[in-house]
């Protein structure tokens, strides 16, 4: 008996929802591989994550996007603009919920959002492994009274349990198509990005709860050596008030040495090289007000058109 085609499909997944949901553990856990950062300090994510998923069954682009939050700062309305706008080119459109959590207003206003989407639907209720089970059937009647979405699918990003079935359930939602992107790419992210991400890890890791909100990463320099295989890097992390960044240095430089020794042991594992990382700490008042500031950030991430056919993508890396 021949064995049956399969259809390759090719389309791109919005993974939206409040800050804190779970969108960027569900990224890693769908491409089976770190590519966003993840914290459990909220509005950890603040560009558009792009994953490329390649598998039999076709090419899946997964968007993970910011927290959908108030934006009183420039920066945090650029944040929520690019959720919105991953709602308006998805194929299919992933609203993740923190189950474990309350239901409220930021519940309610999600669900007004994503029904503006023309895309397939899917709910997604992630932590069922820190809820009770009893709680869990009124969660899921609260999404299907709705009558909103396609699927309605309890899983934990974090262990893994029911990641598997969301992902068979996007594919069959996914339009057919050929790939457009190297089956080898992960992103479509400079490297350079990444690697500022991988900082900004380290650095809400031991910061307190409210100083990650006021910071972020810019590498300045990248230097390799073509023999000894050294990458050398220097970044600075901005702070927006000089108790911030007294903060960041630390007693005598020891939360930066700190700050900078994880991330270098992190980026030798995933640069596979060995890494000289030097850190240093800028004060720049009200950063996420100014344009100047935010269009390198947004430089940095270079999201590329991802209408583009792979030879303009292979060109953008």
């Amino acid at each position: 008996m021949a064995e049956r085609e399969v259809v390759r499909r090719f389309g791109k997944v919005a993974l939206v929802g409040r800050p804190n949901a779970g969108k960027s553990t569900l990224l890693n856990s769908l491409l089976r591989e770190k590519l966003a950062i993840v914290s459990e300090k909220p509005q950890t994510t603040r560009n558009r994550i792009v994953g490329i998923l390649s598998e039999k069954r076709g090419q899946m682009l997964l968007l993970d996007t910011p927290g959908v939050h108030k934006g009183r700062h420039r920066l945090n309305r650029r944040m929520v603009r690019a959720a919105t706008d991953a709602l308006n080119e998805a194929d299919v459109v992933c609203l993740l919920a923190d189950a474990a959590a309350p239901f409220g207003g930021g519940d309610e206003y999600m669900i007004e959002l994503v029904k503006r989407a023309q895309a397939p639907k899917v709910a997604v209720l992630n932590k069922v492994d820190i809820m009770a089970k009893e709680a869990l059937l009124p969660r899921i009647a609260r999404y299907a009274e709705t009558a909103l979405f396609d699927e309605i699918v309890p899983l934990s990003a974090r262990s893994g349990d029911g990641v598997a079935l969301l992902a068979d359930l996007l594919w069959e939602r996914l339009p057919e198509g050929a790939a457009r992107y190297d089956e080898d790419l992960l992103t479509l992210h400079p490297e350079r990005f990444l690697v500022a991400e991988r900082i900004r890890e380290k650095l809400l890791s031991h910061t307190r709860q409210e100083l990650p909100y006021s910071t972020a990463v810019i590498i300045d320099s990248w230097e390799e050596e073509e023999r000894g295989g050294l990458v050398s890097i220097l970044a600075t992390i901005l702070v927006e008030r000089e108790s911030q960044r007294r903060i960041v240095l630390g007693k005598e430089g020891r939360m930066i040495r700190a700050i900078s020794t994880d991330a270098r042991l992190d980026l030798e594992q995933y640069l596979e090289r060995r890494v000289f990382l030097r850190a240093h700490v800028r004060c720049e008042a009200n950063w996420r007000e100014k344009g100047r500031i935010l269009e390198r950030l947004d430089k940095e991430a270079r999201n590329v058109d991802l209408g583009a056919n792979i030879e303009k993508s292979e060109g953008d890396l």
